[in-house]
């Protein structure tokens, strides 16, 4: 006997739902159901439906072949996303302090440019004050470069140096941290850098190369994003 049309829109609703919620799907093509739990367990029984089996299996094909989206991009893709290093994206390192590197570890001024606007400074800040200037002094020479790790024996920031957090070009990303990135959110606290799950990517390629033992749970989700859609299906089957 044929699918009846139900039964093929319960599929279609399947495939077109996002996380693959069977029991959303058997709502939407059971209309007149409105339980959760009721809709869960009709829709494990579909899902061990053989001729139901094998038209979720024909309608992913075709769709398959529609996208030119095949199960081993899919799964690169999870990989990438699982072993990215998020480091590449956002990290906080240690700047060495203006103390490091300057002679005797004294303050050290990027040029002279800085120093004497640093001068002043200081004289526009006395002349205000109407006090003598603190004219700092340039004892720890020029050339002074933050992004230097830190004297490991410097007086001042006893090799500490001083915490940065620093957020990579995004559009120079490497392959695996583009598919990792999410994009970035702006807040009232700032910046909010967007990732996507590590652990869940990782979750999916276990689930793709079979580690796992696959069962549908009472939220009515079934994982089918893998090449491990047959045997899936089949343990479905064995258990309807």
């Amino acid at each position: 006997m044929a699918l009846t049309a139900k039964q093929k829109r319960f599929v279609d609703e399947y495939l077109a739902d996002d996380e693959l919620n069977a029991t959303r799907a058997y709502k939407a093509a059971y209309p007149k159901v409105k339980s959760d739990e009721t809709a869960a367990v009709n829709a494990s029984r579909l899902l061990g439906n053989a001729k139901v089996i094998a038209y979720l299996r024909e309608r992913m094909k075709d769709r398959q072949k529609r996208t030119e989206i095949t199960q081993d991009m899919v799964l690169q893709r999870w990989w990438d996303i699982a072993t990215a290093d998020p480091n590449e994206i956002i990290h906080l390192r240690r700047l060495c302090c203006r103390h490091c590197f300057g002679i005797g570890h004294q303050y050290q001024w990027r040029d002279e440019e800085e120093y004497q606007q640093a001068v002043l400074s200081a004289i526009a800040f006395a002349k205000a004050e109407d006090k003598e200037p603190a004219i700092p002094s340039d004892v720890g020479g020029y050339g002074f470069d933050k992004l230097l790790k830190p004297h490991p024996k410097c007086p001042y920031c006893q090799g500490e140096g001083i915490p940065d957090l620093h957020i990579a070009d995004t559009r120079e990303l490497g392959v695996k941290a583009k598919s990792l990135y999410a994009g970035i959110k702006q807040t009232s606290a700032g910046i909010e850098i967007k990732f996507r799950d590590q652990d869940k990517a990782l979750e999916n390629v276990a689930r793709h190369l079979g580690m796992f033992n696959d069962k549908l749970e009472l939220s009515g989700q079934v994982n089918t994003n893998s090449d491990k859609l047959d045997a899936i299906l089949e343990q479905l089957k064995d258990d309807g």
